[in-house]
């Protein structure tokens, strides 16, 4: 295959005159740049959609797709009601729940908690929660006995001060009315186990009970708070959600997990959004290198360029020299960046040496999920951008007059 002469020329343009030795600098420190800003975008975009991901996991793992409620607060004859949502295409399992907020206390210790009553026997279907389990079994909460179990995420444990097989008091505010207004129901409940969801807000704030225990404690009878359901594909859960609702109609209502976290997720895809563009302007500046770096590449090459003119040489072909020489340089510094973001990457998903604070990020690492689109689309624009970054320049040194270099030699 033979290569035109510009692209010789070009690369013979990365090797300066001794007397000119700051081109060279100034062209590594063009490479470094592209480099520098593509590596960072990579690492940034990758740490933004693994939290997303690692966020994503950890709530699914904990809520269901779709909670099925009623506007009169409770659901009767939950049996039927499950036994018609089995029947919606999309739907693959569905457990009844009850939802509660209580104060736990023991000893001199009080937290305010959201307690949920599961069926141990099929609530395993709808999430993973029951699956993370540490200390403990999940058959100990429907244990015959006069203390009903219950089991606490792992931060609420240890701020609790509680070990497996402690008795603590749970405390409602809605209980009976006395003489003196209303008085909170109170009883004992032994600790049968921990979970550990990884996710701070769960671990310190979530209690599970059997169904039974909570139908009793909150006085719900036969009834429960509703339905939790599971579909075949998470990112159809709002349509499921619908079909839902139409197949069994008022007083019934649905929320899927997208609904129910939306100001979470939507946050997370705008800061990536705007981290994209902010680092963007890293590559925008190495451009300017580029341009800067050519301009005073025309300015030494200047009567080379005369000469060439002077041998035939046409405006477009001084123009395709100076172009492939700057594309060069941002494809060379954009392979690096890759190389580098790509290792960055496995550092920090294979060591995780980060450490963040679990109870503000949620995460007590930093995640990391390499994307194909994101590896696909940083050296894309990295390319475009150096690529126009050359236009300028090369212009310039196509509108070289030969005779001005030429005059006095």
């Amino acid at each position: 295959m033979n290569f035109p002469y510009q692209f010789f020329i070009a690369l013979r343009y990365f090797r300066s005159k001794k007397k000119h030795s700051g081109i060279s600098i100034n062209t590594l420190i063009s490479i470094a740049g592209v480099a520098l800003g593509v590596m960072t975008l990579l690492t940034v975009l990758s740490v933004m959609s693994g939290f997303h991901e690692d966020l994503q996991e950890k709530i699914l793992g904990v809520n269901p797709h779709i909670i099925l409620l009623s506007y009169g607060g409770r659901v009767s004859d939950h049996e039927s009601v499950m036994k018609t949502i089995n029947s919606v295409d999309g739907v693959t399992d569905s457990s009844p729940f009850i939802y509660g907020q209580v104060m736990l206390r023991s000893g001199d210790r009080a937290q305010g908690v959201v307690v949920r009553g599961v069926d141990p026997r099929i609530g395993a279907v709808t999430t993973n929660i029951l699956e993370n389990v540490i200390s403990g079994s999940v058959e100990d909460l429907e244990a015959d006995s006069d203390v009903p179990g219950i089991i606490l995420g792992r931060q609420l444990l240890r701020s609790l001060g509680l070990f497996v097989g402690d008795e603590i008091d749970m405390v409602s505010p809605m209980g009976e009315m006395g003489p003196l207004g209303m008085i909170p129901k109170m009883k004992k409940f032994r600790v049968v186990g921990y979970f550990e969801a990884g996710m701070y807000e769960y671990d310190s704030n979530l209690a599970f009970i059997s169904i039974k225990a909570a139908q009793k404690f909150f006085g719900y009878g036969n009834a429960i708070t509703g339905i939790e359901i599971k579909t075949d594909d998470v990112y159809n859960a709002g349509e499921v959600a619908k079909r839902v609702e139409l197949q069994l109609g008022p007083p019934f209502y649905t929320k899927d997990w997208m609904q129910m976290n939306r100001n979470l997720f939507s946050a997370l895809k705008l800061e990536k959004i705007v981290m994209f563009i902010i680092l963007t302007l890293i590559i925008l500046v190495a451009s300017f290198n580029i341009i800067s770096n050519l301009i005073m590449i025309v300015i030494e090459k200047g009567r080379e360029i005369a000469i060439m003119k002077a041998m035939g040489a046409t405006n477009r072909s001084i123009m395709s020299i100076f172009m492939i020489h700057g594309f060069i340089i941002g494809l060379t510094g954009t392979v690096i960046g890759v190389a580098g973001g790509f290792f960055l990457c496995e550092l920090l998903k294979t060591y995780k040496f980060i450490n963040l604070p679990a109870d503000v990020y949620y995460l007590s690492y930093l995640p990391v999920k390499l994307s194909l689109f994101d590896f696909s689309v940083v050296p894309l624009a990295a390319i475009i951008i150096s690529f126009l970054a050359t236009i300028y320049p090369s212009w310039q040194a196509a509108k070289t007059d030969p005779v001005e270099p030429l005059r006095y030699e």
